[in-house]
């Protein structure tokens, strides 16, 4: 059946990612365009990351809990796509307010507010979805149905951002976890990926984070 210990992996990552998104909103100086452009182009890759992990939640994962768990999925996956509406409509409202922001770099704070609310509510989803659809996953979905999640995600996310998105993963992530999520993949995919993910996401974090190790969601 399903290892759902990937899932933990690819919340803290997004916790991680929007919970430091306000601050460096508001660490862009008004006007500063060039800034405005690293720190949007961040922020829209971590929205988009959100968008495609809950569209696979909405057309792979939803669908089989009702139809296997019962009575244990009647009323949570109805609150889950409850909730995944509401950070669909959040999430909207940031990649609104995030274009006219990246071309002239004025109105941060207002994003920065945006991002808040998502973060708020995107925070208690991913709890609530950890201590009570995962336990349903696990029992319920098999073990090639849950990668499909996984190969949504990676159909749907450009190639070239395939190594940053799993490197991105993998900051936090436990070293045997990575190594189950690629245990399927050819050995050159193994033994390249996870360096290069990690070189590509301590690039990327020192261009926006400042800094190689950005907090961790645990610090």
């Amino acid at each position: 059946m399903a290892d759902t210990r990937d899932m933990y992996m690819a919340h803290t990552a997004l916790r991680r990612e929007f919970r430091l998104l306000p601050d460096l909103i508001r660490s862009v100086p008004p006007g500063d365009a060039r800034r405005a452009e690293v720190v949007s182009a961040h922020a829209a890759l971590v929205c988009r990351i959100l968008h495609t992990h809950h569209e696979g939640e909405d057309k792979l994962l939803w669908p089989k809990l009702v139809e296997r768990a019962g009575v244990d999925a009647e009323v949570i996956v109805p609150m889950m796509e409850q909730q995944h509406h509401a950070i669909e409509e959040l999430h909207a409202e940031v990649t609104g307010l995030l274009g006219s922001w990246r071309a002239t770099a004025e109105g941060g704070e207002k994003l920065a507010e945006a991002c808040e609310r998502l973060l708020t509510v995107l925070i208690q989803h991913m709890a609530l979805e950890e201590k009570q659809i995962l336990p349903l996953a696990a029992r319920y979905v098999t073990a090639t149905e849950w990668h499909e999640l996984g190969e949504h995600g990676m159909a749907s996310t450009p190639k070239k951002d395939l190594p940053l998105v799993f490197g991105m993963a993998m900051y936090e992530g436990d070293p045997e976890v990575i190594k189950a999520v690629l245990a399927t993949a050819p050995l050159p995919v193994r033994l390249i990926v996870p360096v290069l993910g990690r070189r590509r996401y301590a690039a990327h974090a020192r261009q926006v984070h400042g800094t190689v190790r950005p907090a961790r969601v645990g610090s």
